[in-house]
């Protein structure tokens, strides 16, 4: 793809990653669309233009892949772990047609290379029951059992890619997400993950002037989490690469609930008083090799 001539399409271009690519890609001088049920919510946009559709319905999946080159699919139904946890079925429903509508819309229209962003919740949850969990590969996937829907659902969608690209000559590429975080995150409502909630949570306490902060669980079950500007560049480098096999993006380093909650609490300022409560909390560890 080359900047100047090329056409990008960015699916869940109102969220959090979608609009740092969108941003990334019209710096390169790609022309991009934006497509979303809505606009980003902490500022605007910079695409070229951007299309309000509901990828669940055929006809707007359609409209939103003609006459691009390639599409960046970012758009889901997601959110932290206490959503996922309680909406297993509202998340394969949903996500299951955006998947199915946008690559099919997209092979119609002729796309060139089509991105699809995964998510390390694919990994079986039986590799991740020790906070001190080995690193995951991309091969320990399988034998698949992801511990809730949004995984399955996701692992499902890699594998319609890779079909897509053996039955049609579709260039597929697939990336597993590690935990991203940034600025113009959702960080409140129930959908925001662990450092943006924590965030939220230690902010508020300094505020108020009352050091106590909620934490699920006992705080250490680990993570890996992976800056937003990493994260652009990594999709980006994989869109124009080669490889079309399931690639993690995420650091290599695991960082504990409570640890993160400790870095938060120096850089605000501030010392805490943990509470653990009971809470959803996912799987024990995760880490990305």
């Amino acid at each position: 793809m080359t900047p100047g001539h090329s056409k990008i399409l960015v699916t869940g271009a109102g969220g959090f990653i979608g609009h740092h690519l969108v941003a990334f890609l019209r710096g390169k001088g790609f022309w991009v669309r934006g497509a979303d049920l809505k606009h980003p919510e902490f500022c605007s946009t910079s695409a070229h233009e951007f299309e309000i559709v509901d990828l669940r319905r055929w006809d707007d999946c359609l409209k939103i892949t003609c006459d691009v080159d390639a599409v960046y699919a970012l758009a889901a139904d997601m959110g932290g772990m206490g959503f996922i946890s309680a909406h297993n079925a509202q998340i394969l429903h949903n996500n299951a047609l955006i998947n199915l509508n946008t690559i099919e819309a997209a092979r119609m229209n002729g796309v060139k290379r089509y991105l699809y962003t995964s998510s390390a919740c694919v990994y079986p949850e039986y590799r991740q029951l020790s906070a001190d969990v080995p690193a995951l590969k991309e091969a320990d996937a399988y034998p698949a059992d992801p511990q809730d829907a949004y995984g399955w659902e996701k692992l499902i969608t890699e594998r319609l890619c890779t079909h897509y690209a053996q039955d049609y000559g579709m260039d597929t590429r697939i990336v597993r997400f590690h935990n991203i975080f940034g600025p113009f995150g959702t960080w409140d409502g129930g959908r925001e993950k662990a450092p943006a909630a924590l965030c939220r949570k230690i902010a508020m306490a300094k505020q108020a002037g009352d050091v106590s902060v909620e934490i699920w669980g006992d705080g250490e079950q680990t993570r890996s989490f992976c800056y937003i500007d990493d994260c652009i560049l990594g999709i980006y480098k994989l869109m124009n690469s080669n490889f079309c096999h399931p690639v993690n993006l995420g650091q290599d380093r695991m960082v504990s609930i409570n640890q993160l909650a400790d870095m938060i609490a120096t850089i605000a300022g501030v010392s805490i008083r943990k509470v653990h409560v009971a809470g959803p909390q996912g799987v024990r560890g995760r880490n990305s090799d």
